[in-house]
C-alpha cells in the first residue's frame, strides 16, 4: 500500500517519546508507507514538550509532532491520516467506500476516546506515574476488548478487508495493554488482529515493559 512521491525530499522528522502508543501508531504508519523518517525523543520529564520552539510544531504541548518538507503537524491521528494521503494509496488506508470511510473514522474516534481512557489511561499510570483512577481505566479497557473480540469474530480487520488506518490507531495501546495490568488472556480474537498486524511487512514494535497482567 505504497505510493512513490517526488515531492518527498527529506525524511519526515517524528519529535516523540519512545514509550507513548501515540508516538509508536505514526512511527508504524510511516513503517508501512516506507517512509525514510528521523526521530527526535523528547525529554518530557524535564518539560522539553513545553518549550516556545515546540509549541510552534504542537500548540497544545503534545507529542508526537512531525516536520515533513515545510509541513508541521500535531495530534497522531491528523498525523497517520495525513502520511497515508500523501504517501500511500489514501483510498485503501482510509476507505474505498462511504461505509469503508465511515467504519474507519468510527475507529479513529474510538482510539482517541475508549482506548485513550482505556488501555492507555490504565498503563499511564504504572509506566508515567499519571494521577489516574487505575481501576477504572483497566474496567473500561476489558469493557472496550469484550465489544472488539465480538466485532472481529469472523473478520481479520476492523474496518475494511485489509488494514487500515483503523488498525493502526488502535493497535499500540492494545498490544501494551498488560503493561498497564489488563490481561488479554481472555480475548483469542483480539490476539490473533494483533498477530497479523505484527505480521505485516515492516512492522515495528514498540519497547516493551515489564506487564502487570
Amino acid at each position: 500500500m505504497r505510493q512513490d512521491s517526488s515531492s518527498a525530499t527529506q525524511p519526515v522528522t517524528l519529535y516523540r517519546n519512545p514509550k507513548s502508543g501515540h508516538c509508536h501508531r505514526v512511527e508504524l504508519m510511516l513503517r508501512f508507507l516506507g517512509r525514510p523518517y528521523v526521530t527526535v525523543d523528547l525529554d518530557m520529564a524535564n518539560g522539553a514538550h513545553k518549550q516556545p520552539d515546540f509549541l510552534v510544531l504542537s500548540p497544545l504541548g503534545q507529542v508526537p509532532a512531525i516536520e515533513d518538507n515545510g509541513v508541521r503537524l500535531a495530534d497522531s491521528n491528523a498525523i497517520i491520516t495525513y502520511l497515508a494521503l500523501r504517501y500511500g494509496d489514501g483510498p485503501a488506508w482510509s476507505g474505498r467506500t462511504p461505509v469503508e470511510a465511515a467504519e474507519v473514522q468510527r475507529w479513529l474516534s474510538i482510539a482517541a476516546g475508549e482506548i485513550a481512557s482505556g488501555p492507555c489511561a490504565a498503563r499511564l499510570v504504572p509506566l508515567f506515574g499519571a494521577k489516574l483512577d487505575h481501576d477504572l481505566a483497566k474496567a473500561r479497557a476489558h469493557a472496550l476488548f469484550a465489544v472488539m473480540e465480538t466485532h472481529l469474530d469472523g473478520r481479520d480487520w476492523l474496518a475494511a478487508d485489509r488494514p487500515t488506518l483503523a488498525d493502526v490507531a488502535g493497535y499500540s495501546y492494545i498490544a501494551h495493554a498488560p503493561e498497564g495490568g489488563v490481561s488479554l488472556a481472555p480475548y483469542p480474537q483480539l490476539r490473533a488482529w494483533l498477530a497479523r498486524i505484527e505480521a505485516l511487512p515492516d512492522f515495528l514494535g514498540m519497547p516493551r515493559s515489564p506487564a502487570l497482567a
